[in-house]
């Protein structure tokens, strides 16, 4: 059995064969008139006209039977069998040119095409190819055993494997561009703007949490990659604009685990004039308008051998009685399985939301949990600025103290606060778990495309 660098030594070997005879391995131009995708939908009227097209993509599964070979041309639409013999290449050489091909050729090189199609004996959909020609050769065999590979960490540094290899994997990332595309939609048909704020940050805001640290040269400014956008959408909501929201990356330099990555997608959006009690019923639409487009109308979904129903009232819970029961509200999460809203948080955990009327213990927020993720924090949001100064000036002696996750003291952003911003409520969605929860992945990691991982010795 050779070994890869073998293998790769070979594949040279025919690269540095076809730039000897004079054929480009890697030409610029690309013939292609369709996907594959278009061609099997069409196929009866190409089979019935004898229509001639260009395809290209990445082949694979070749199988030689004496003066002729099948193999699998696949792209970003699907696959489909092509057939390959030295008659029908007669126009362009022949046997020589069939020939020439397949000591050329390797399983993972990327070919064009020109062909028509018919069906086999066995009723297989296949290309039969006039013209055939490398247009991006591969050094590196594709992997024979990467589906259900034992060392899971590979699969994630190797992403783009993970992606050619396994479909299920592909259809995730699929599902959770999806997602974003329905996240979108549902905002704007809702009357939300969509804004950017600074991922660079003079001062680290918004949520409890260490930040990464950096260094600007041409200023010699030390700044921060953000924690959570609140500190600048809020700032937005001063200016005058009443729905908004941002989808982007947030940063934090905490401990990594299954639901944990250093970097990680957030959405985080505020109504001006509405408080929390709004935003129960606003987020429960929320969840049942997405489960219901991504699950095909049907407001029931499986998650870790669960089954979770979006179309019945989302349960409460208090964060005081949780403690009492579980301890902590980690080991809650896990039995928070169908969609639960836990409220009555200590104030002191978010100093940026108001308190409740009836109880100025307790912030006036709540957070949403399902599948024992929790997904959602929202709030009604502080907009007293003398308040506001109070508890940063007492997150200020938590930090002296030793806690490096709590909220930095902000001058910039209490003087925006005495400009005067409406009464709001806010919320932000972990997108990863999210995603997560609706692919029925076991951890971040199977969702996110490339996520942090600690580099090989």
């Amino acid at each position: 059995m050779p070994t890869l660098e073998e293998l790769r030594k070979t594949r040279i070997q025919k690269l540095e064969a076809l730039k000897a005879d004079h054929k480009n391995p890697y030409p610029s131009d690309t013939k292609r008139d369709f996907q594959v995708r278009t061609v099997l939908n069409k196929f009866w009227l190409w089979q019935l006209t004898k229509k001639e097209f260009y395809l290209a993509g990445r082949t694979k599964s070749i199988r030689i039977h004496g003066q002729a070979a099948f193999f699998d041309l696949e792209d970003d639409s699907g696959k489909i069998q092509c057939f390959l013999n030295p008659k029908d290449l007669s126009a362009s050489g022949g046997k020589r040119s069939y020939n020439e091909f397949l000591a050329d050729f390797d399983i993972g090189d990327f070919t064009e095409i020109k062909g028509s199609v018919f069906k086999t004996k066995q009723g297989e959909k296949t290309v039969r190819i006039r013209e055939i020609k490398i247009i991006a050769k591969t050094l590196r065999p594709l992997p024979e055993k990467w589906h259900g590979l034992k060392d899971v960490e590979e699969r994630y540094r190797k992403r783009y494997l993970d992606l050619l290899m396994n479909p299920e994997i592909r259809e995730k990332f699929l599902i959770r561009s999806r997602i974003l595309n329905e996240l979108r939609n549902f905002f704007e048909n809702n009357g939300f703007v969509e804004f950017e704020t600074p991922v660079l940050q003079p001062i680290p805001g918004g949520a409890a949490a260490k930040p990464f640290k950096t260094h600007l040269n041409a200023l010699n400014l030390d700044l921060y990659l953000r924690v959570a956008p609140e500190l600048y959408l809020k700032r937005l909501l001063v200016g005058g604009f009443e729905k908004i929201y941002e989808i982007g990356r947030n940063f934090r330099n905490e401990g990594m685990d299954a639901h944990h990555n250093p970097e990680f997608t957030m959405l985080e959006a505020y109504i001006a004039y509405k408080d929390s009690s709004y935003l129960k019923i606003f987020l429960r639409d929320f969840f049942r308008y997405l489960v219901k487009k991504l699950n095909n109308n049907n407001l029931t979904i499986i998650y870790e051998d669960n089954s979770i129903d979006f179309s019945r009232p989302f349960e409460e819970k208090n964060y005081d009685d949780l403690i009492k029961e579980f301890g902590d509200l980690d080991l809650a999460k896990k039995n928070l399985i169908q969609p639960t809203f836990v409220s009555g948080f200590p104030k002191e955990l978010l100093p940026l939301s108001k308190t409740l009327k009836k109880d100025s213990s307790k912030a006036d927020t709540f957070q949403i949990f399902i599948g024992g993720l929790e997904l959602v924090k929202a709030f009604t949001e502080l907009n007293d600025p003398i308040e506001q100064r109070q508890r940063f000036e007492e997150q200020e002696k938590l930090r002296e103290k030793g806690d490096e996750e709590a909220q930095r003291f902000d001058e910039d952003f209490l003087e925006a606060l005495e400009y005067g911003m409406p009464p709001c409520a806010g919320f932000g969605i972990g997108i990863d778990r999210l995603a997560a929860l609706l692919t029925n992945s076991h951890t971040l990691r199977e969702i996110i495309l490339f996520p942090t991982m600690k580099p090989k010795e």
